[in-house]
């Protein structure tokens, strides 16, 4: 499994900032999964353009994709299903020229996000929502399926803001699919903590058991928490570690906007103290673009050529 992984340091960035450079409307509840109904070439060239920035692994426009979200937009179960299929269709389809373009062989990663973020009120940031095994999987479970049909290289069980939730769909995948690759990066109340409370070493060492875990990290937090909580990560994992936070900009729940958005870092010079500190796979979550993966990726370029 952990071949495929081999050379892999560079994450894309955020399908939000680069949609509504292209004028994307992504305003209801489905946010980006909005677009798979009526721009999916767009989402294909944000794919695109994150490859030939650099980035060598991708992930799905499916974070947001899951059936209560589109039900309630009106959509059927059926129409639903076929487009988070298309979500996965379109990333992989872009990797594929990619490949054919370059010779360069990227990774679909298919995107999980949690049911706080079908909330939509920024739960994924608090994690104050509780659901038994049973009913975490009744969720999870119709989004999932699809994408693993779609045979991505790998799962992100990304923006978990508690452990309970992706420890259910770890224990089906250990059922059901065990041989797939799966990463799983948490969200942050401060750097020892997940952001319902839970001790980070604590969600490290759980998700860490796992076999098919490839990789565990946070996502999706202030970069000023990067080094001190990669400390706390490193000590309790020997997993490949995943980061790639946000610019630095404050989401605001009432307003659903993200606020400072002139809070930007130099993610060239950042990535280089977050993967001495022991980070091996780097990127950008909300409110980064393609510019910033560049710099990621300019990194890891002058290091192999040192």
């Amino acid at each position: 499994m952990d071949k495929i992984f081999e050379g892999i340091h560079v994450l894309d960035g955020s399908l939000a900032t680069e949609l509504k450079k292209r004028e994307v409307e992504i305003n209801s509840k489905l946010w980006t999964a909005e677009a798979l109904a009526d721009n999916i070439e767009k989402i294909y060239d944000v794919h695109l353009d994150y490859l030939w920035s650099g980035a060598q692994m991708i992930l799905t426009d499916t974070y947001q994709a899951n059936l209560p979200a589109f039900e309630k937009e009106g959509y059927t179960k059926k129409q639903a299903e076929t487009l988070i299929a298309v979500a996965v269709q379109a990333a992989k389809k872009a990797r594929a020229d990619y490949e054919e373009d370059t010779g360069n062989y990227a990774l679909v990663a298919g995107s999980i996000g949690p049911y706080g973020a079908y909330l939509a009120d920024g739960s994924e940031y608090r994690g104050d929502y509780l659901l038994s095994e049973a009913q975490y999987l009744d969720f999870h479970l119709p989004r999932l399926t699809t994408v693993l049909l779609q045979e991505p290289d790998c799962l992100a069980l990304e923006t978990q803001p508690k452990l309970s939730e992706p420890l259910a769909i770890l224990k089906w995948l250990k059922q059901n699919v065990p041989f797939m690759p799966v990463y799983v990066s948490f969200t942050l109340k401060d750097e020892k903590t997940l952001s319902d409370g839970t001790p980070l070493a604590v969600a490290v060492q759980a998700v860490s058991e796992y076999d098919q875990v490839f990789a565990v990290g946070i996502n999706c937090i202030s970069p000023k928490l990067v080094e001190k909580a990669l400390r706390v990560i490193k000590q309790n994992t020997a997993k490949k570690i995943i980061v790639y936070p946000n610019s630095g900009a404050t989401y605001d729940t009432k307003t659903k906007t993200w606020q400072d958005l002139d809070k930007k870092i130099d993610f060239e010079q950042e990535a280089a103290k977050w993967h001495q500190a022991g980070a091996d796979l780097l990127g950008g979550c909300c409110t980064t673009g393609t510019k910033d993966i560049k710099a990621v990726a300019n990194y890891f370029a002058k290091l192999q050529q040192n």
